[in-house]
Parts: C-alpha cells; structure tokens; sequence
C-alpha cells in the first residue's frame, strides 16, 4: 500500500510537531526549511566557542513534548534532559528592588506580604480565578481547533463567566494592589507577543501553568531540544531537509497538489502541506497564484500584528553576579512603555529587558570561564514605526548595553567578546514575518480562537496550518498545541487509524 505524502515548510517547533504526528501515524512526510539549520525561530548561532539560542528559552509543559515521544513509542529522557529552573524569573526595578518569582507558596506569601499586606489575600482569589481559567481555555480549548463560528459560540458563555473580554492587567488589577507586584504577574503576556492592557484575560492561565509544570531548559540550550525533536523524526522514517527554501505551494481547482523547491524546475508532488511558515507569508507569497488565498492575505494585512523584538547576543569573559538564568527588568514606565511598542510606534529611550543568562544553568554553551547572554528589548512593529534600523541598531544597541551596565551588569561594555544583532527588519527578512512582528498576530479576543487563522484553509483542500499565526498561538505549549489540533483535523479528512495523529 502507497503511504499518503505529507509536506510540511518550516521546521520550527510546530513544523516538528506536526511532522512526528503525521509520520507516526502513516504519512510519508519531509520537512522542508529553508535556513541551514532546523528550529525556525529557535535557530541557533556557533560564535567562537559560544552558542547563542536565537528564540524561545522559556520551556513550559514538558508533557507537551513528552507526548510527542510517547505517541512513537519512545522516551523522551533518550534523547534530551530538561533541567528545571529556580527562580522561574528574577525581576528587577531600577532602584535595586528586586522579586524572585517562583512556584515557592511561603516565600512569595512572604514577598507579596512585604509589598502590601492585602495582596497575599489577593493573590490566593486571583490564583483560584486562573485556575478556572486554566481549565477552560487550555485543557479543554487549547488544542483543539475552532473551525466553525459554532465552535465559539459553545464555549461564549463560559468565556463571558469568566469576563474574558478585560485585559490581563486590569483582572490583575481585581485582584492585587501593589502596582510592582501587578507587573509581575502581568509581564508574561510578552512572552507570546500580547499587551497585558489589551490582551484577552484567558491568557491569565500562563500562571497556573508555569505553576503547575515548572520552567525549564534543555541541557545544551534550546536548539538541542529541536534536534532531538529532528532525531525522533527521523528515526520514525521521516525526511528533513535544510538550505531548501519553498518558493510556492501548487494548487489545482482548489486542491493542493505539492510545492515548489527555490531553484528547482519539477514541483514536488504530496497529498497534504502543513504550512509552519508565517501565516501572512504563506497566503500572501507561497499561494499568490489562489485567488482564494490572495483574499485572505488582504483581510489579513488589515489585522493587528504583535510588537517585534529588538536582540543583542554577546559572549563575556565574566560572570554578572546579580542575575539568574531568566531576568526581567523593568524601566521606570510600564504602561507607558508599552503604549510606545504597540501604539504610538515610538522607538523609546527608556527600556524594559530579559536578558537570558543560560550560564547560570548550564556551562557547555560557552568557552571555559565565560558566559554567552542575550537580552531582548521589546520594541513596535514595523507596520507602526519608521525606524531605520540599518541606521539605528549600532545605536540602540549601545544604549542598552549601557543601561545593563550602569544597572546591573557592571564591566559589561569591557567584557564583551563577540556580539550580534538580530532587529525586526531581520524579522522580515530571514523569518518571511510580516511587520517584522515577532509572535504574528496578537492574542487579543478578537484574533483568537474561531477568530485566528484556523488550522485548517476552508477553500482549499490540502491545506493545514500550524504554529503561532494559528490556534491556539504563540509559546512553545501554543505551537506544539497547534499540531496536536492541527493533525486532529487531518486525521478527520484522511481518516488516519495510526495512534500517532489523535494521541
């Protein structure tokens, strides 16, 4: 019997996610990237004896990886070690003010009771309502698709009950008091490209999430969680192929028939492509000859898109003291700041940081006796701002090393031995990120669910979606949930019997 051909364009960790399915459960299928290294936006850089993870380096919910080796029969132990990390996130304040947040119950009683002594009262309800939350919008939602108006409409009442429609901050706000203590329960809002003063209170669950299943990181940083993802993959038969970029994905009368390889004469012929590549990318470049999807890439153009991301990556020969592996640092504006990055489109003078310090974790991902960071500065899109950053990186990117050295890293400037930059036009242009927008669309209510770009194309047939343009969204559960919801569709259409696709 001829297996069924899969194709899926990007390797990022929903591209990977979806390929071990749908080669678990039968399909014959090839990953097709078009940089040299798989991972998509967790790609990585070899730099004199540094290794610098480009993307994601909060890893929350192992099971959701843990499932992908289990649905092939493996364990996923034999091929990666997650270590666990403590603090989750150190945060700091510029007057030396700082707040290790951890799942720790006594001492973040203890640090919530220093700040102001209602808040522990406070933060016991808030965690009983994200709880709540929890449950309904990521265990029973979160990876299943919404493919009918219907879908929305059963589960509206539940999301009225529980007054999704008010941002993040502002249910924080319900809840707590201190102003400081409101911006770190808030913060990771940024951390799947959401606004907390704009974004849906759904994505309160972040909380009881990291609570529940823990941050951690892959031993050999982030990009050898995705090799071993790749290995899983090609153990099971599967093809990767690298250095080969999609320049168009074939239809006829509605149908996909293959793609076209950059440089290639002769498509490639499949029976289903799985798109991990930017949603407005796909529609508007890869099947610009659809008139169908030529529609929708025009609605969408019209459809807000999420900040970008402004980031130095640079190798020490010393160690900074203060930090821990994941930390935050807020400027002297919070909302303020933010309005800068997702409204007025100003390019701010002032900042709010992560740096990320994997040293403080694991030591192989630098020379002996020296330490490989990044800090990563939010900053608007593309669409809203007129930045020239060919002009402007070299700039802002000393204004930040020197802010860090003035508040908390101090030598920095000195210490320096290798450093790269990564700015929203190189959004653009090696991630095909429309805006440069750093997590595609924003999670506001109005752009999820039903309302995000659904996990499988309505006109065309073939045609399947994942990663985070498409539901649930962004983060590494977001994009490993939007293959197990994803291949769930496929297993409807094909009629897949294999374990692989619906565990």
């Amino acid at each position: 019997m001829v297996k069924r051909k899969a194709f899926v364009i990007g390797s990022g960790f929903g591209g990977l996610a979806s390929a071990i399915r749908l080669q678990a459960a039968g399909f014959q299928t090839e990953i097709f990237e078009k940089r040299d290294k798989p991972g998509g936006r967790a790609y990585v850089y070899d730099d004199e004896g540094f290794r610098f993870d480009a993307g994601p380096t909060v890893v929350t919910v192992p099971q959701c990886l843990e499932e992908l080796f289990e649905l092939a029969g493996r364990r996923m132990s034999d091929y990666i070690e997650l270590i666990p990390i403590h603090p989750f996130y150190r945060l700091f304040w510029e007057d030396g003010d700082t707040f290790d947040y951890d799942n720790d119950e006594d001492a973040l009683h203890a640090e919530l009771r220093k700040r102001h002594p209602d808040d522990v009262a406070g933060y016991k309800a808030f965690v009983r309502y994200a709880e709540e939350v929890y449950q309904q919008g990521y265990v029973k939602l979160g990876q299943v698709p919404f493919l009918r108006f219907w879908d929305m409409i059963k589960v509206s009442p539940k999301l009225l009950q529980l007054h999704a429609h008010r941002p993040v901050y502002d249910t924080i706000s319900r809840y707590i008091k201190d102003e400081r203590t409101r911006q770190a329960l808030s913060f990771n809002s940024l951390l799947i490209g959401g606004n907390p003063f704009e974004i849906s209170s759904i994505y309160t669950l972040i909380h009881p999430l990291e609570k529940k299943f823990g941050v951690h990181f892959p031993k050999g940083g982030t990009h050898a969680l995705v090799m071993a993802l790749v290995k899983l993959f090609e153990d099971l038969g599967g093809r990767l192929h690298v250095s080969r970029g999609v320049s168009s994905i074939v239809t006829k009368n509605n149908r996909v028939t293959g793609i076209q390889v950059e440089g290639e004469t002769v498509p490639l012929e499949a029976d289903l492509v799985v798109s991990n590549a930017d949603i407005y990318h796909t529609y508007d470049k890869l099947l610009a000859d659809n008139p169908s999807a030529r529609q929708k890439a025009s609605r969408m153009s019209r459809q807000d898109f999420s900040m970008s991301l402004f980031v130095i990556y640079f190798g020490c020969n010393k160690r900074f003291d203060r930090l821990t592996h994941h930390n935050i640092m807020f400027g002297q504006r919070y909302k303020g700041l933010l309005d800068d990055i997702f409204k007025t489109g100003r390019l701010a003078d002032d900042f709010s940081l992560y740096v990320h310090a994997p040293g403080e974790t694991d030591t192989s991902l630098a020379p002996p006796g020296q330490f490989g960071y990044y800090v990563l500065a939010p900053v608007p899109n593309l669409k809203i701002s007129s930045v020239d950053w060919a002009k402007e990186a070299p700039i802002f990117a000393d204004k930040i090393l020197n802010y860090l050295e003035q508040h908390y890293m101090p030598g920095l400037q000195a210490s320096i031995q290798v450093k790269r930059l990564f700015t929203p036009r190189d959004f653009e242009t090696e991630l095909n990120a429309l805006h440069g927008a750093a997590f595609s669309l924003t999670p506001t209510l109005r752009q999820s669910a039903y309302f995000r770009v659904h996990n499988r194309d309505s006109r065309i047939d073939g045609m399947y979606f994942v990663g985070a343009g498409t539901h649930p969204g962004a983060g590494i559960p977001g994009v490993i949930g939007s293959a197990k919801a994803t291949c769930s569709v496929i297993d409807q259409d094909y009629a897949i019997t294999g374990e692989g696709v619906r565990a």
